[in-house]
């Protein structure tokens, strides 16, 4: 594998870009491809065999466009898929997964949260990270049922998604965590929204910054970093609109190549 070959990236939709733009950060020299199957999304909310497939089907496009390593920007993709995939494609998966082991060591009240979608709660992962800490610590689970519909519509201050917010986060409140961990990629776009239903002493954790660190470590593991300062080419394909994604990435409008494709 060459290490001029992208960086490829795919998600239930146009969450997985909080994740992108940890790794763009980190390596600007790198090639990206990313997949929002946004026609899809939410994934937390299907079985476990249409996940399945359906991060097969991404994973086989972006080995397609000749991709090096692929990241799964999507929590409940990675928790009911990754190690099938691992087994299945012969490149470096990158997961994610709920930050509970931060949240638990750094807890004072020994009381976190965890907003995610029903299909990471429920999966086997989950239960086998949050379960080393459980003993120890209090975990409030809560379905964040709704949400990637309005993140995935570019409406992250509607009064709807915030009135959801409030009943998601009360139950967190009432048992005092210290901690909330952001289970979807998608939510980091919420992060204002919820901080002004919480109280400032609560810590909100998100896996961004660790996917994009393990990303490079693999990399450079397996000799794939790309060492050329080259202009590189970021590429992302929706097959759905594409308006959402513009919204999300416009700080970079000028650097990146956006496309609506069915896939």
């Amino acid at each position: 594998m060459n290490s001029s070959a992208p960086i490829g990236i795919f998600d239930s939709g146009v969450g997985g870009t909080s994740i992108w733009k940890e790794i763009h950060r980190l390596m600007p020299y790198e090639h990206t491809l990313y997949l929002a199957d946004s026609a899809n999304a939410p994934y937390g909310d299907k079985s476990k065999k249409r996940i399945k497939e359906l991060s097969r089907k991404n994973t086989e496009l972006l080995l397609e466009k000749g991709a090096k390593i692929i990241v799964v920007a999507c929590n409940t993709a990675t928790t009911n898929a990754i190690s099938e995939l691992r087994a299945q494609y012969d490149v470096p998966f990158i997961g994610i997964e709920p930050a509970i082991k931060p949240a638990a060591l750094k807890s004072k009240s020994k009381s976190v949260g965890i907003l995610a979608t029903k299909g990471t709660l429920g999966s086997d992962l989950f239960h086998k990270t949050s379960g080393k800490f459980s003993e120890d610590i209090n975990i409030i689970e809560v379905i964040g049922k709704g949400l990637v519909h309005f993140i995935e519509k570019g409406q992250l201050n509607h009064p709807k998604l915030k009135s959801l917010l409030v009943s998601y986060l009360r139950p967190m409140l009432e048992a005092e965590v210290d901690h909330i961990v952001l289970g979807c990629s998608h939510y980091p776009y919420i992060i204002s929204a919820i901080e002004e239903i919480i109280p400032s002493h609560i810590k909100i954790i998100d896996s961004g910054a660790a996917v994009a660190r393990q990303t490079k470590a693999v990399l450079e593991q397996n000799k794939l970093l790309n060492r050329e300062k080259n202009t590189p080419r970021l590429e992302f394909f929706s097959n759905l609109e594409t308006s959402t994604l513009t919204y999300l990435l416009r700080e970079y409008e000028s650097e990146i190549v956006i496309e609506k494709r069915d896939f």
